[in-house]
């Protein structure tokens, strides 16, 4: 089975990525992730049985608290993905570092570099086959407004079913 671990952004922010997401598709033709709005903690991977991952995240989460980020501005990879800016504090970064190196004693969790502890952290708005719209969608989202204070309070990891990521299950930090 495939899986992804993510922390779902929730709140006003997640809210915004959610809508903006829909509003850039309908008026630009820009996909995106199905997904909700989210951070990666672990790219796409691939596990028969996760229940040590099961038992990891919940340790985990029952022993750290949630802590407070900001999503602020817009920024982008190339022309090939359009994201909401996320800026860490060191709390959440080092409790995301922490988590990392909990799940990479896991046999079947490997890292790359672009989901391992330097990553840059981001909420995609846009990430399918922009760039011949690239400039016209950046333009756009720059034109919005976006700054929102976050929490770092959740864990969940998404399964591949039917051609869709559903949740799999979600683990709350105390």
């Amino acid at each position: 089975m495939r899986y992804v671990i993510v922390s779902v952004v929730k709140g006003p922010a997640g809210n915004f990525n959610n809508n903006l997401r829909k509003e850039v598709f309908e008026k630009l033709g820009a996909k995106s992730s199905k997904l909700p709005a989210h951070f990666t903690i672990k790219a796409p991977f691939e596990a028969d049985d996760i229940f040590d991952l099961d038992k990891v995240l919940q340790d985990f989460t029952k022993n750290h608290k949630a802590c407070n980020y900001k999503i602020k501005g817009y920024n982008h990879f190339d022309n090939r993905v359009i994201y909401m800016d996320v800026h860490m504090n060191n709390e959440c970064k080092n409790l995301h570092d922490k988590l990392i190196e909990e799940l990479e004693k896991l046999p079947y969790i490997h890292f790359k570099a672009h989901d391992y502890k330097d990553k840059v952290f981001h909420v995609t708005i846009s990430s399918k086959k922009i760039q011949k719209i690239y400039d016209e969608l950046w333009e756009y989202v720059n034109n919005i407004p976006c700054d929102f204070d976050c929490k770092f309070d959740n864990v969940s990891v998404f399964k591949w079913e039917n051609n869709t990521w559903k949740l799999y299950k979600e683990y709350l930090f105390m």
